[in-house]
């Protein structure tokens, strides 16, 4: 949940640099934008080993049987 809020808060942030003129706010946005888009990534990766070592255990299991 919390990669949907980053993302959120990097949008908002960004957002309001461009409105304000601030740069260093814009580039808070973009860093807190890509921090969610990492956290997500990581998510999809860890689900993806995850169910790769259930595969892989059942098929072990199933084996010595």
């Amino acid at each position: 949940m919390g990669k949907i809020i980053d993302k959120v808060k990097g949008k908002l942030m960004k957002v309001e640099g461009k409105l304000t003129g601030d740069k260093v706010r814009m580039a808070q946005g973009a860093l807190q934008d890509t921090k969610g888009d990492l956290e997500g990534g990581l998510d999809k990766v860890k689900r993806s080993v995850k169910s790769a070592a259930r595969t892989v255990s059942r098929t072990v299991r199933g084996k010595t049987r």
